[in-house]
């Protein structure tokens, strides 16, 4: 029994006298919670109208200064940013040079690189460009390495003019000094950004700076690349296929979208015979070309009057299975009317509706047009005819084809009769065609039906 007395005075004077030490975790938590009080404090801070807010200094900064006090702790990362983002979203730029000389000469602890180039960003969409790049050389004094990351974002807002655009070099070249290592991340913003202002043999001059010093290059750069020279209205045939071949040569394997834009560019340039190359050379790769591809390459080849052509590669889309489109079928009938071939473009259009392709009205007009030219008005009616029973609604390029038509083959009353049918319907067609109708009538001595 006195044993056990003694024990417990002793415990007793350790409870009352030992100094215990606080738990981390429960200061932890206690810091946490304040800089969390001190965040409300602030954001509700940010909703009042500022009263005392000068040139030199923003009440936000202020604010946070106040907030943060009260609850005895250290001002956060978290907290500039939502400064920056606030200054940013009330257009009040002038106060961000005052928040980042406090952040820089007051505070202690370590910016994250994200609120350095979300400010970079900033002050490119704004067209600050001289105070991005100062920014930039500016984050080591911040605690901060810097890293691609930043260099990254304000290589990407230079390179939005072609007056930022020949800063980048000078800017490289410091970011060594700066300890970055530039990256392929680096190169490929770059490419991306000179494609997006059309300086695409720029950015192929960079891409074969990434293969000199060792760099991969991936297929996204390489279809981009490939996609913005096609584009280039002063490109060649020789360029672009030869470009095409120098990708094959660095491990590029073109895909679909690819393989489009090169026959693409070739059709418009009136090449279709390469076009059908390129066709061949995307199946030998193992790629089935879907209907646009082959409904290019068939205009294509169309256009270079190759219609024995133009016929294999209609029956071979049938043969593998594509189901052509009205566009195909449009620029197949088109193919037979340029060799006068109506009785097979006017099966083609009675098939479409079996094959559940219903013929619109552009296509008809397209035959019609084809008809009336060579002198073939009976089946030109016919097929007019055959439109307002199908349901087709003659629209005023109709009228206007017929009308032209029947007035450039002598048949002026008919065609008056024509002109005055679609006045009823309240169409109305070009004023050419009106005064060739009031002249033919004329000529015929029809000058009350003129009137």
């Amino acid at each position: 029994m006195v044993g056990y007395t003694s024990k417990k005075s002793a415990s007793f004077f350790l409870r009352k006298h030992r100094k215990w030490p606080y738990s981390p975790y429960k200061a932890r938590w206690h810091r946490i919670f304040n800089q969390q009080q001190a965040m409300q404090s602030l954001k509700h801070s940010a909703l009042k109208p500022s009263q005392e807010e000068s040139v030199n200094k923003s009440h936000l900064l202020s604010s946070l200064i106040h907030s943060f006090s009260i609850y005895n702790v250290e001002p956060t990362a978290k907290a500039f940013d939502f400064i920056f983002k606030t200054l940013v979203k009330t257009s009040q730029f002038h106060h961000i040079p005052s928040v980042l000389d406090h952040l820089e000469k007051v505070e202690n602890f370590e910016p994250p690189e994200s609120t350095f180039a979300y400010l970079i960003e900033v002050y490119g969409r704004t067209n600050k460009t001289h105070e991005a790049i100062e920014l930039f050389y500016r984050i080591p004094k911040f605690r901060c390495a810097p890293s691609v990351y930043s260099l990254n974002t304000l290589v990407s807002v230079l390179c939005r003019n072609s007056k930022g655009l020949k800063l980048v070099p000078e800017i490289l070249l410091k970011s060594q000094v700066m300890n970055i290592r530039v990256e392929e991340s680096t190169f490929q913003v770059l490419i991306t950004a000179l494609c997006r202002i059309r300086k695409v043999g720029s950015a192929i001059e960079i891409l074969n700076c990434m293969v000199n010093d060792g760099f991969t290059v991936n297929a996204e750069i390489c279809s981009l690349l490939l996609s913005c020279l096609c584009e280039q209205k002063d490109a060649t045939k020789l360029e672009v296929l030869g470009f095409l071949e120098q990708l094959r040569k660095l491990g590029f394997f073109p895909g679909m979208l690819d393989y489009s834009n090169v026959i693409r560019f070739l059709v418009k340039g009136k090449m279709g015979l390469d076009a059908l190359h390129v066709l061949n050379h995307m199946k030998s790769d193992r790629i089935k070309p879907d209907i646009f591809c082959y409904t290019m390459v068939l205009h294509g080849v169309i256009e270079d009057r190759d219609y024995l052509k133009a016929d294999e590669l209609f029956d071979e889309l049938l043969v593998f299975g594509l189901v052509p489109d009205a566009y195909t079928y449009n620029v197949y009938i088109n193919g037979l009317c340029k060799q006068n071939n109506f009785e097979a473009a006017i099966k083609i259009v009675a098939s479409m509706e079996e094959l559940g392709c219903k013929p619109y009205s552009i296509t008809y007009n397209m035959l019609v047009k084809q008809l009336c030219k060579a002198g073939e008005l009976g089946k030109a009616g016919e097929l007019v005819r055959e439109m307002g029973l199908k349901g087709v609604g003659l629209d005023m390029q109709t009228y206007r084809i017929m009308i032209d038509g029947l007035a450039n083959n002598g048949k002026i009353v008919e065609a008056c009769g024509l002109f005055e049918e679609a006045l009823d319907k309240g169409l109305c067609t070009q004023s050419l065609t009106f005064d060739e109708i009031i002249c033919g009538l004329c000529h015929r001595d029809l000058s009350s039906k003129a009137l």
